[in-house]
């Protein structure tokens, strides 16, 4: 499907790729990884076309189609599930021509090719997508522009599943989700038919989806079998191999350097020192040592303050004097708490976030701190708020006035921030340089409290196993919004469900909230009814279920007209075709012809429009459930 061969590209300068080769095959689901700034997101543009390479050749298999993300969220009057459907070209062109065209041999040959493509279960397909990327059917249905650009990027994630293009390129598909809808994209990549080559830092997303992981370090691509920890494997008993080789290369030259140096000037020696020389020079060249600096990060130590150093009692919190996002929040935080916020985007975590950071005050009920309490405060936009023209010192300074330039340089080095970068002016760092820079902003102040909402967005693999360090030898409490897993599984001790418009602890494990999330969205309902622990006694089940079958009667009897629609329709549509098979018709007047492709596209639509309408009753016949 896709070969690269001697791949060399440069950005102002510097080379990004210098003879990069890798052959990836038919039906390959392969993830790409490597440290931030080796050009990862530079090679998936360069596979697709948006960009030239300045040697080498990238060749995909003629007629395939390829399709990445776009790099700008998608806007407009336009509704969800209209954006995303238009991203079949081929049945929007086709059903467009359906509406007009009069001639019946093209108005058979569109409708055949319609069937071909399943075009009219199309609708039912593309809403699939979006539930599982976070749309209910009332949000497909809302227009481009009521959604925030976070959002939207869901939207144009959408469309390229919805495509199924031949070669799919993701470069860090995960950033835009939470947690809920990551769980369902992995699920989704996991069965993904054709190829996909996929940029990500998400350790557990390329271990389940990924057949093979491709490596890109010092200009070059590795291809090593499997998912990440298999990589990290077997690149670790290659560097193991390498190191015992430089080894035994350098113990050889030692060996017979030591014999030349001896006895060169003895004139009956002098021939073999000769040949011995000889020998040295037909040695290969010592292998270069691999010496990648390791990340390291850490938190200050806090002062230590006695529990518990945040109480929430019936409290709410929202934006609106009359209307609030969060209540009946009763909540307690001590110093050693680990927690992590789990819930769907949108519930409510980052407003709860700012609740306890302080940046929002309680609409009601009670909030009490502890006394001389720090809170640090790691926004999911925290990187936005930077003056792109000071430095990470600068920044630093105005935080720490009374500090010395010695001291802000050790506390910038805590965060792996060197002498150079210290001096750099932020809009120059990377993406995880700043986020860095962030996290000794947040923390300056020694804080008791870490609230961190998206740490990890903008970090390579390497730094992510560096905050996991960091937060676990971090004597604080720690607060954490998240999509990784594996920080929530590394760092959180205990779970916190956002959901149904409060707080409350959730009782069981990352597992048994991935089996929840992934059939909730295979079968959409409320995740606040996740973990409801009472059990009824049985005539109340019975009257409670009697109850909610009387409340979903009218869903059930939407849900059965529609059935005996569709296999009305059904019927008929199958009636027609088969007279359309029937060569004795067309010896008959056009008109008759005519008529019934126009009946069979009639047919197609109302049959697609029933398919919607019984899929929107089940939808919420589910969730009611």
């Amino acid at each position: 499907m896709l070969r690269i061969n001697a791949l060399v590209h440069r950005i102002a300068g510097r080379t990004l790729l210098d003879g990069a080769t890798l052959a990836v095959p038919d039906g390959q689901r392969a993830a790409l990884v490597g440290r931030n700034g080796t050009g990862k997101t530079t090679l998936l543009r360069l596979i697709a076309g948006e960009i030239e390479p300045d040697g080498g050749t990238i060749a995909v298999h003629p007629g395939a189609r390829v399709a990445m993300v776009a790099q700008t969220a998608p806007a407009g009057a336009q509704s969800v599930i209209e954006t995303v459907l238009a991203a079949d070209h081929e049945r929007s062109r086709l059903l467009a021509e359906a509406d007009v065209a009069t001639e019946p041999g093209r108005i058979a040959d569109i409708q055949t090719r319609l069937a071909d493509i399943a075009a009219h279960s199309a609708p039912a397909r593309a809403g699939a997508i979006l539930h599982g990327l976070g749309f209910d059917s009332d949000a497909q249905a809302r227009p481009l522009d009521a959604f925030s650009g976070g959002w939207r990027m869901r939207v144009a994630l959408a469309t390229v599943l919805f495509a199924e293009p031949d070669l799919l390129l993701l470069d860090e598909p995960t950033n835009h989700l939470d947690l809920e809808a990551t769980l369902w994209l992995e699920q989704f990549l996991g069965r993904w038919p054709r190829t996909l080559v996929m940029v990500s830092h998400d350790r557990d997303l390329v271990n389940r989806v990924a057949r093979r992981t491709i490596h890109l370090d010092r200009r070059r691509l590795t291809a090593y079998a499997g998912g990440f920890d298999a990589f990290e494997r077997a690149r670790r008993e290659r560097l193991e191999l390498d190191a015992k080789t430089r080894a035994k290369q350098a113990a050889k030259r030692r060996h017979i350097q030591a014999f030349v140096d001896r006895f060169r000037a003895q004139a009956n020696k002098a021939r073999q020192a000769q040949s011995r020389i000889k020998a040295l020079e037909r040695l290969p060249a010592p292998m270069p040592v691999i010496n990648e600096r390791p990340v390291i990060l850490a938190f200050p130590e806090p002062l230590p303050l006695a529990p518990p150093l945040i109480t929430l009692d019936e409290a709410a919190v929202g934006y609106a004097a009359d209307r609030a996002v969060l209540d009946r929040l009763n909540l307690r935080i001590d110093m050693d708490d680990r927690i992590a916020l789990i819930g769907a985007n949108g519930n409510g975590k980052t407003t709860l976030a700012r609740l306890l950071a302080g940046r929002l005050a309680p609409m009601a009920g009670g909030l009490i701190r502890a006394n001389r309490l720090e809170v640090g405060y790691f926004a999911q936009d925290q990187a936005d708020a930077l003056r792109a023209g000071a430095t990470p010192i600068e920044h630093l300074a105005a935080l720490l006035p009374d500090a010395n330039e010695t001291a802000l340089r050790a506390r910038l080095g805590r965060f792996a921030l060197a002498e150079d970068q210290a001096r750099t002016t932020v809009d120059k760092l990377s993406g995880g340089e700043r986020a860095r820079l962030c996290f000794a902003l947040v923390s300056a102040g020694a804080p008791q409290i870490l609230v961190l909402d998206e740490p990890s967005n903008h970090l390579d693999v390497d730094a992510r196993a560096a905050l996991e360090d960091a937060i676990n030898g971090y004597r604080g409490a720690v607060i954490l919004i998240t999509h990784d897993r594996r920080l929530i599984e590394l760092c959180a001790d205990r779970l916190w469900l956002v959901a149904d418009g409060t707080c409350r602890p959730f009782d069981g494990d990352l597992d048994d909230y991935r089996k929840f999330t992934l059939s909730s969205r295979a079968r959409p309902r409320e995740a606040g009814a996740a973990k409801a622990k009472t059990r009824p006694s049985a005539k109340t089940t019975r009257r409670e279920k009697a109850a909610a079958r009387a409340a979903t009667e009218p869903l059930r009897a939407r849900i059965k007209a529609a059935e005996a629609e569709i296999a009305s329709l059904g019927a008929e549509k199958a009636q027609i075709e088969a007279r359309l098979a029937d060569p004795g018709l067309y010896d008959q007047p056009s008109q008759a012809l005519a008529d019934l492709t126009k009946r069979q596209s009639a047919l197609a639509r109302r049959l697609a429009e029933a398919e919607e309408a019984w899929l929107e009753a089940s939808q919420a016949l589910d969730g009611a459930a």
